[in-house]
Parts: structure tokens; C-alpha cells; sequence
């Protein structure tokens, strides 16, 4: 067998690929529809350059930042994401990871581990909330969160439910059954270590979303029956968004927002962190590329509530980008999946480290002795670069 370790997050990629059933792995990369904002979301980063400078560079680099109230070894999350079923460990391999790096864990509504032991495994754990359900079963999963130990909420909101997709359908079977081993035996057959990895934990993928009830002890709904009552449940007002910031007395966050006069209104909302983000690509396709974005919102609001970036990070040096473009952080999903993929734990561990590298590398290429000191003046930004969405046109 090969060195486990890899070097870049693309090599990661590259064995989660070569590791997975075809339908698994296609599930990790693709955006909706045609995947014009997903490969947006990677291409803007590098149209940004840097403005290096060459003496007088900083001996020490500090990379530590608060977010949300925690204190992180670097500003970097883990962003929430659903059912972690590329390793059997899945989110609980992924919130080790992120504790043994000093970095919080978002912890998808629809993940497979329960909340309990993720939040166990790391103290920072952030909890995702789905408008999903009546307000009395949202406010009951959240304090079955905050009994686990959660110590924020993150609410998504970027969700359009798009169908048409290029790419095609994800390997995510309604349930482990005769019809699913037919459909995707072969699949299965041509990447046999992804099952064996699960045969040796002793258990199949799991299929169930154990967060999405109120009650530990209640019985977990499948991924699909939960993600059906998610479709039917009427889209949340700005005053809904208020209302589900009240029931969380800690650090909230509002995810997926794109534009500048919805980040006023999640001021209004009275939320403490507002995540730049389209959802990785998978929301409405031809949305620009959240870094695109980032720099009006952060202009418009980053003074009274923190600004993260989600979406494109591949490398330390986009952390930097988006660092220097006025985010506190960055959340990264498809990255840690990758490393997960490839080599559990561990992977996860080494995708992190990397970012690390990178970002302490390019602090030093810029002179710059920690995280807040980056600013605009680090970057070249090319003319046409940004898009002030929810601006009013100069008359």
C-alpha cells in the first residue's frame, strides 16, 4: 500500500475518486444543473494574486482567530454537510479531526452520526438547523443540540431544490434493500474497498438521519423521508429567521447569504455570523462564486457581525484570498469529504494541515505576522471581478 499522506487537497480528490462507487463520488462534486456556480465557486479564487513582499518579512505567524465565541488554532471550519457515508466513521472521524486540530465541527441536520457523540468528540461543535417541520419541532431539536453540547447554531437557507442536473443522480439509496444491491452492484463491484471499509466497521452506510428528531431515543427517519418534508415545508420569512434566532440563547449563524441587503436583514434578525455562501454550488446554478461576492457584504456589515466564506476553498492561500477580501473565516465541505475518503481521520487531519501550511505560507510571502493584518492591498483583484449583489444601481 501507498503513503496514506497526500500533498494537496487535489491529490485527496484524486483518491477519494479512484476509493469510491462511481454515484458516491459524483455526489461529492457536482453542483446543480449545468455546475456553472460550483466550478465558479474554484475559478474566482484564481483570478485573485497576490502583492508579495521581499524584506522585513514577519519571523512568527499567528493564525488563531474567534468565531462564534470559540477560539480556533486557525480560521478555518468545518461546514456542514449531509450523511458522511464515504467512510464508516463518517462525521464522528471528521469532528475528531477537526478537536485534534484545534477547529470547530459543523454538524449537518442530516448527518448520520447523532449530535450526542459528535459533539463528544468535539467540543466545538455547531449545529445545523434546516427549516424543516413545525417551530415546536425545530425549537425541540435545538435544545436536544444544546443538551448535547452544542455551542452555536448554524441556519441554512440556501436550498432551491434544483433537479436538472448534468451529472445525474447520487448514490443514495431510500434504504439498504434487494432493489438498491440490483441497481448498484456494479457500481459497488469496480470500487469494492468503500464496502469492505463498512463490512469491517460492522455495519452497512448509514441511511438514517438520527438529528432530525427530538429525541435520541426516537427512531431515526431515512434520508429521503426527511429530505421530502423539507420540500414541503413552506420557505421561512425574515421574521421566521428572528423567531429561530430566539430560541438559541448563543452564537447563530446565518448561512447562504449572497447579497447586501439580505445581510442587513439578518442584522435585523439579530444574528452574531453570517456564512457568503451558495451552497457549494448546489443552490440556484448561475449564482457568482460566493468570493465574488464576499467583499460588498463584508463592506457593508463586516464591522458588526462576523463574515465567513464558504464555498471554492481548495488551498491555503484561498483562506488567505478570502481573509484579505473581509472574512473572519472560512468553512470548507467537499475538501474534508475528500480527505475522509481517502484516508478517514487521518485524511481529514492531513486536508487541514495542509490549508494550515498554506495560509502560514503565504502570510509569509506577504509579509503579514498573522491573520488580521490581511487586507485588500495583499491581492491583485482584477477589474469585473467582484458582484455587488443587492446594491442599488448608481443613478
Amino acid at each position: 500500500m501507498g503513503n496514506p499522506w497526500f500533498e494537496t487537497v487535489a491529490e485527496a480528490q484524486r483518491r477519494a475518486r479512484r476509493r469510491l462507487p462511481a454515484g458516491v463520488y459524483g455526489a461529492l462534486v457536482a453542483g446543480s444543473e449545468r455546475g456553472t456556480t460550483a466550478a465558479d465557486n474554484v475559478a474566482a479564487f484564481a483570478e485573485l494574486g497576490f502583492a508579495p513582499r521581499t524584506a522585513g518579512l514577519a519571523a512568527e505567524r499567528d493564525l488563531a482567530t474567534t468565531v462564534m465565541g470559540q477560539r480556533l488554532s486557525m480560521p478555518v471550519l468545518i461546514s456542514p454537510t449531509g450523511v458522511q457515508a464515504v467512510h464508516p466513521d463518517g462525521e464522528l472521524a471528521v469532528a475528531r479531526a477537526a478537536a485534534s486540530r484545534g477547529v470547530a465541527m459543523g454538524l449537518s441536520g442530516f448527518a448520520s452520526k447523532p449530535v450526542e457523540e459528535v459533539a463528544a468528540a468535539n467540543p466545538m461543535t455547531l449545529f445545523q438547523m434546516y427549516w424543516v417541520g413545525d417551530r415546536e419541532e425545530m425549537r425541540a431539536r435545538m435544545q436536544r443540540a444544546r443538551r448535547a453540547g452544542a455551542v452555536g447554531v448554524i441556519a441554512t437557507l440556501d436550498w432551491s431544490f434544483s433537479y436538472g442536473r448534468d451529472w445525474g443522480s447520487p448514490f443514495i439509496p431510500e434504504r439498504i434493500d434487494w432493489e438498491a444491491v440490483r441497481r448498484y452492484a456494479p457500481q459497488v463491484a469496480l470500487r469494492p474497498r468503500w464496502l469492505w471499509d463498512f463490512a469491517r466497521a460492522g455495519h452497512l452506510p448509514d441511511l438514517g438521519v438520527p438529528n432530525m428528531v427530538a429525541d435520541p431515543g426516537e427512531p431515526a427517519p431515512s434520508f429521503f423521508g426527511a429530505y421530502g418534508r423539507w420540500m414541503r415545508s413552506a420557505p421561512p420569512s425574515w421574521d421566521d429567521v428572528a423567531w429561530l434566532r430566539e430560541q438559541w440563547d448563543g452564537p447563530f449563524m446565518l448561512k447562504g447569504v449572497m447579497r447586501v441587503d439580505e445581510a442587513r436583514r439578518a442584522l435585523d434578525a439579530g444574528v452574531s455570523a453570517l456564512s457568503v455562501s451558495n451552497h457549494g454550488g448546489n443552490n440556484l446554478d448561475g449564482t457568482p462564486a460566493s468570493v465574488r461576492a464576499l467583499p460588498a457584504i463584508a463592506e457593508a456589515v463586516g464591522d458588526r457581525v462576523e463574515v465567513l466564506l464558504d464555498g471554492g476553498v481548495r488551498r491555503g492561500s484561498d483562506v488567505t484570498k478570502a481573509l484579505a477580501l473581509g472574512a473572519r473565516a472560512v468553512m470548507i465541505g467537499r475538501a474534508h469529504l475528500w480527505g475522509l475518503a481517502a484516508n478517514g481521520q487521518a485524511g481529514v487531519e492531513n486536508v487541514l494541515d495542509l490549508l494550515r501550511d498554506g495560509l502560514a505560507s503565504a502570510l509569509t510571502g506577504l509579509g503579514r505576522s498573522g491573520v488580521a493584518e490581511l487586507c485588500r492591498e495583499d491581492l491583485v483583484v482584477p477589474p469585473g471581478f467582484e458582484r455587488r449583489l443587492g446594491v442599488p444601481a448608481a443613478p
